[in-house]
């Protein structure tokens, strides 16, 4: 995401009025104390949960979710509520450039409101830690879930292109898409997590580093430029990492011919150099399709999640009023082609 900018006349208003003489002390900061961070002003009417934010010395940390590089989420009770909240710590000291930019991510998130997107809810300077208080999902990622059960699947695979489509709507890209970063709660409701903060504090404090997601299930022209003349779209990636999770759901296994934690050059020329995975022969049609409709080459071929939400796979097994929640966009039944290989068709 890029800073945001003051208008060119407020820019220039600003330059006329700088004095460089004159100087004001600012006032100093006990860097042992939490504090949220101040979010700039909007034009738009920021979304909250509550009138009152919920404040860090209110919270009480009960156990560790769990860990990985850049930072540890806790389970933390709010004890003026007793609720439940998700607390992400993120690792390293951030300047004043990289809290800035954070600060504004934060603001898109708390304003995000979809039943499949976990929801932000305030940002805290901690000792010099970065930390994100989220919401608790308790039943935790589906990381290694096999579900071979298509109903079941088909419910999973629209809850989540529901909180795409909601995401995409408003231009912000996940561009991580994994079975790690979709939650479930006790209810049986997926969420998309882990997007926004985390990716754009790993960009600023890696410049060279502009593929910030994980390689096994980025798209072949993300890991590739040259596959698409440079260009990334980053909506039809996501659907791509969409297609790979639900495929591997399915399977109960990475469906590439490597494994996904395999090495870099090992991955790339599985993702990039062979064809797209299939779902297999004894799926329905209805599924290998939905696949299919995911896993093209081509990013400019591959399914809209509006579009995904009205797959026959969808909604065949959607129940009445859950049918692509969000999207009303109509288009050309599909025909869903015959084995071995289901293709794309235009809608």
């Amino acid at each position: 995401m890029r800073p945001l900018q003051p208008p060119p006349a407020a820019a220039n208003r600003a330059n006329r009025r700088r004095r460089n003489d004159l100087t004001l002390p600012l006032p100093h900061r006990d860097p042992s104390l939490a504090v949220p961070l101040p979010l700039p002003p909007s034009s738009a009417p920021s979304f909250t949960l509550s009138s009152q934010p919920l404040e860090y010395a209110q919270l009480e940390r009960v156990s560790r979710i769990g860990s990985g590089a850049g930072g540890t989420v806790y389970k933390v009770l709010h004890r003026p509520t007793d609720k439940f909240y998700a607390l992400k710590v993120i690792y390293g000291n951030h300047d004043d450039a990289v809290l800035v930019q954070m600060c504004r991510e934060i603001q898109i998130l708390r304003d995000v409101d979809n039943p499949n997107v976990v929801k932000c809810h305030n940002l805290f300077d901690h000792n010099g830690e970065i930390q994100v208080l989220l919401e608790y999902m308790d039943k935790g990622s589906l990381e290694g879930t096999h579900i071979p059960h298509e109903p079941s699947l088909s419910d999973l695979a629209r809850q989540v292109l529901s909180g795409l489509y909601y995401l995409h709507k408003r231009k912000i890209v996940h561009r991580d898409i994994k079975p790690s970063n979709l939650l479930i709660n006790s209810r049986r409701i997926v969420k998309i997590a882990d997007f926004g903060v985390s990716r754009v504090l790993a960009q600023t404090m890696d410049p060279c580093n502009s593929s910030v997601g994980t390689i096994a299930y980025m798209s072949p022209e993300r890991i590739n430029t040259d596959l698409n003349h440079g260009r990334y779209d980053g909506y039809a990636g996501d659907i791509w990492s969409l297609g790979v999770s639900i495929l591997e759901f399915y399977l109960g296994k990475y469906p590439f011919g490597v494994g996904r934690q395999g090495d870099w050059a090992s991955l790339m020329c599985a993702i990039c150099m062979s064809q797209p995975p299939e779902a297999p022969v004894s799926a329905s049609r209805e599924f290998r399709d939905f696949i299919a409709c995911c896993l093209q080459k081509d990013p400019a071929k591959r399914w809209t999640a509006g579009q995904l939400l009205r797959h026959p796979f969808i909604l065949h097994y959607a129940s009445p009023g859950s049918n692509g929640r969000g999207s009303n966009q109509v288009h050309q039944s599909h025909q869903l082609l015959p084995p071995p290989r289901p293709h794309f068709s235009s809608a």
